[in-house]
């Protein structure tokens, strides 16, 4: 199973993973882009402030990282930006758990506070919705990948139900032309 087989090309989903990791991204990158027009140390640990939540010369960098690395995901589309945008938001809500833990602690390297801990959780919550978008859900369509992937027997019975449709209304179709013919023509002997 390779994951560019999962999903069509031009899927309707691939679009709701390509603007979630490029809104997400671009979000992350200003931040980042914002910590080094400031000229932050990497290090610094007193409270420096930009966008409302303190920051330091690494929050910036790793921002700008993943920023970029969600907005070459939302480049290349498709299952690479859902899984990326799955695998970024897990990062994202688990980095929020640990720097609640160490907030007023010497190991908060990144200089979190509280709003960037909050920031932290939406934004993760909002890249993995982006990337379970579609994917993940009781009721899925039943032409949707994901659902003919998990009920592989379900879907080819549809399959072949629909090309038999298909077949019977083409039969149906011809059918009255080849009576015209025949009243036009007479009857063939």
């Amino acid at each position: 199973m390779r994951l560019r087989d999962e999903l069509p090309v031009d899927h309707r989903l691939a679009t709701v993973y390509r603007y979630g990791a490029g809104l997400c991204g671009a979000i992350l990158l200003l931040f980042g882009c914002l910590g080094f027009a400031d000229e932050l140390s990497p290090f610094d640990t007193d409270g420096t402030r930009i966008a409302g939540m303190s920051t330091n010369g690494l929050l910036s960098l790793i921002s700008v990282v993943f920023g970029l690395l969600l907005i070459g995901g939302a480049v290349v589309g498709g299952n690479i930006a859902s899984t990326l945008n799955m695998t970024v938001g897990v990062l994202f809500l688990l980095s929020g758990f640990v720097h609640i833990f160490i907030l007023d602690r010497p190991a908060n390297i990144l200089d979190f506070g509280m709003t960037n801990v909050l920031f932290t959780f939406v934004m993760g919550l909002l890249i993995l919705t982006f990337g379970m978008y579609g994917r993940v859900t009781s009721r899925l369509p039943h032409d949707n990948p994901y659902w003919r992937r998990r009920h592989p027997r379900e879907a080819a019975r549809e399959r072949l139900a629909a090309r038999r449709r298909e077949h019977a209304q083409a039969l149906l179709a011809g059918a009255p032309k080849a009576a015209a013919a025949t009243s036009v023509e007479g009857p063939r002997a």
